[in-house]
């Protein structure tokens, strides 16, 4: 199956987060090694789940249904609000909606993601 790879480091992406999640929740500091791993493994992800909306090099093209094209824009824009988290957090309040709506729209796509592929 060719979605294997996108649900792997999705998962991965998702564990690492949960677990900066934590560490940003208990006020401790963020390790940069994990936040950059956290960053390329969801580039990684939404490159490749990209890819097979658009079509792969060996021809493989996924059936884009609604539920799939939503799940990419949900992660399309985790990608973008994670980028804008360190250039809009002042406050930890503003810094806490935003790692939310983050936060939100990951899950929103790999639980989107995992569903259809579930049907």
């Amino acid at each position: 199956m060719k979605t294997i790879p996108v649900v792997m480091l999705l998962c991965a992406t998702v564990g690492i987060g949960a677990c900066l999640g934590v560490l940003y929740l208990k006020r401790r500091p963020l390790p940069v090694a994990l936040i950059g791993l956290h960053f390329l493994l969801g580039a990684a992800a939404l490159e490749v789940f990209a890819m097979l909306l658009r079509g792969a090099p060996d021809g493989t093209l996924l059936s884009a249904t609604g539920m799939v094209k939503a799940a990419a824009g949900c992660i399309a824009a985790a990608m973008i609000s994670g980028l804008l988290v360190p250039l809009i957090g002042g406050s930890r309040r503003v810094t806490n909606v935003a790692l939310a709506a983050h936060v939100g729209a990951g899950a929103a796509g790999t639980l989107l993601l995992l569903a259809w592929l579930a049907r």
